[in-house]
């Protein structure tokens, strides 16, 4: 079947109202955030207790780390876009993905050791390379089974989320309790097997995808093979970089300001005045989610410690507490999907800009309600950790499948990869601060228990505030955010017109109607 023939999701057969192959990426997504998250869990203890980081080593290296997983989808969906394509991509991510989880069971004799640091590092080096392959091709097929006015995409979005967040739940659960129970190899092996299964979901219910994903053209063997060496390169790039996460901040900055002004120079100088302009409304929503970022992800590094350390958890493992978020958005997620699609028909529902502005604000409250809840004795009660968790996932659903479909739907056909990869690298940027900013909570600042505690619940309250001023900000200013969207001329790009659009192989005006 020809690609410009592809039938659309309806045409194809539903499930549940929506394409078979939403439910295919569900899965498959769902098990590679088993893996991904049943490894966050641990990561932070694993750096202090087997490794002995210092906490601030320890919330840098984590912040480095997960920075460089937020990065790499740049390249991953440059080289899906150009060449390879978006299911390729995917299944060459699963690959090291899988490998670089069962690295991390070699655990060795902690402490200090070089030669089992330097195995450490590589296993991280090829899950930050398999996430860059993977993650943000595999969103770029969710919006390839809609055209882009299809009023299902949000509630589709959403659905893929909660699969995400059902993967996470289970892996935080099962590897954070073998991990801090039987031992860490137990925990991350865990991790490596559900890493697996998502590959074999993916490769086995292929056909489901309808053929989406696939290279914009032939791709010769060897060019193919010369992708997968770059991919490989990178991972050796990686393996440096996490040592020296200096080199990272640095990185972030350098390229972060080149990939702003390239998406800008192309908005300007490429694009017709509509484009122009969603390209400029996806550019304001990517910069409001790096401060989110930076404070949420605060979840794996210093709130994970504070939970250890200063709450009241019944001798239940502070690592399953990262379940919570997880649980929460596979409670949530239907319940928010039903009413933005509600909200939708009755022409009430709130702008993108708007629930970015709502997810800032309720972020922030999260923080402020953990502070307001250590001041209740010398151990926090566990309920303060729900209610911390609660505000911060509702912020969430707020934000980041709301985010996942405006870049879809913003972006030009031939920029969509580039958009969703530099949404991840807005990602990125708010990691690497999140690693700066639970350095800052280190107890070690302070001498004593109760100083250290402190420590952490200052930099909390100022956090606090400072989300909720900012979310007050964008929610002012979203209708004009909103207007720059221009969804009343929004129109749906053939399969062709991507296609062309890729190579450039027509100007617009010769490209067929869409």
């Amino acid at each position: 079947m020809a690609t410009a023939d592809l039938p659309h999701g309806d045409s194809a057969g539903t499930f549940l109202g929506h394409p078979k192959g939403l439910f295919v990426l569900f899965f498959a997504e769902m098990w590679e955030r088993f893996s991904y998250y049943g490894m966050r869990a641990l990561l932070i203890f694993y750096l202090t207790k087997h490794w002995l980081f210092s906490d601030s080593q320890a919330g840098v290296i984590y912040g480095a780390y997960t920075a460089l997983v937020y990065i790499t989808p740049v390249l991953g969906g440059y080289l899906a876009d150009r060449y390879l394509g978006q299911r390729k991509a995917v299944t060459y991510g699963a690959v090291l993905l899988t490998f670089g989880h069962l690295l991390m069971g070699f655990e060795g004799n902690g402490g200090q050791d070089a030669a089992s640091l330097s195995i450490f590092w590589l296993a991280l080096a090829f899950i930050i390379v398999g996430s860059g392959f993977l993650k943000a091709n595999i969103s770029v097929i969710v919006g390839q089974l809609y055209p882009r006015t299809d009023v299902r995409r949000d509630g589709a979005y959403t659905i893929f989320y909660m699969g995400i967040n059902l993967g996470a739940f289970l892996g935080s659960l099962l590897c954070g309790y073998l991990g801090e129970t039987y031992g860490w190899a137990y925990g991350f092996g865990a991790a490596g097997v559900g890493m697996l299964l998502g590959l074999i979901v993916f490769i086995g219910f292929k056909p489901l995808l309808l053929g989406r994903g696939e290279p914009p053209s032939a791709l010769a063997k060897g060019t193919e093979w010369g992708l997968y060496a770059i991919g490989i390169a990178a991972v050796g790039a990686c393996w440096w970089m996490v040592q020296n996460q200096a080199v990272v901040g640095y990185l972030l900055g350098g390229f972060g300001l080149l990939l702003v002004a390239y998406v800008i120079f192309t908005a300007v100088v490429k694009l017709e005045p509509h484009d122009r302009d969603r390209i400029f409304a996806a550019m304001f929503l990517i910069l409001g989610s790096i401060l989110f970022w930076a404070l949420f992800e605060q979840a794996g590094s210093s709130l994970n410690l504070y939970t250890d350390r200063y709450v009241d958890r019944g001798g239940v493992p502070a690592s399953v507490f990262q379940s919570i978020n997880a649980a929460y958005i596979v409670l949530l997620a239907p319940l928010f999907a039903t009413l933005w699609t509600w909200l939708g028909r009755k022409g009430l529902e709130p702008s993108a800009p708007a629930k970015f502005g709502l997810a800032l604000m309720q972020l922030g409250g999260g923080f402020l309600v953990l502070v307001a809840g250590a001041a209740t004795g010398d151990m926090t009660p566990v309920l303060f950790i729900f209610l911390i968790y609660l505000l911060h996932t509702t912020g969430e659903l707020c934000l980041s499948p709301v985010g996942l479909s405006a870049m879809n739907r913003l972006a030009p056909a031939h920029m969509a990869s580039l958009i969703m990869g530099t949404w991840f690298f807005a990602s990125a940027t708010g990691n690497f601060a999140a690693g700066l900013i639970a350095a800052a909570t280190g107890s070690e600042k302070a001498s004593g228990e109760g100083a250290g505690k402190q420590v952490v619940l200052d930099v909390y309250s100022q956090i606090g505030w400072i989300a909720i001023a900012v979310g007050v900000g964008v929610l002012v200013i979203s209708p004009l955010i909103r207007k720059l969207m221009h969804l009343d001329t929004l129109r749906d790009d053939s399969i062709q017109a991507q296609i062309e659009d890729v190579f450039g192989d027509a100007p617009a005006s010769a490209r067929p109607a869409e």
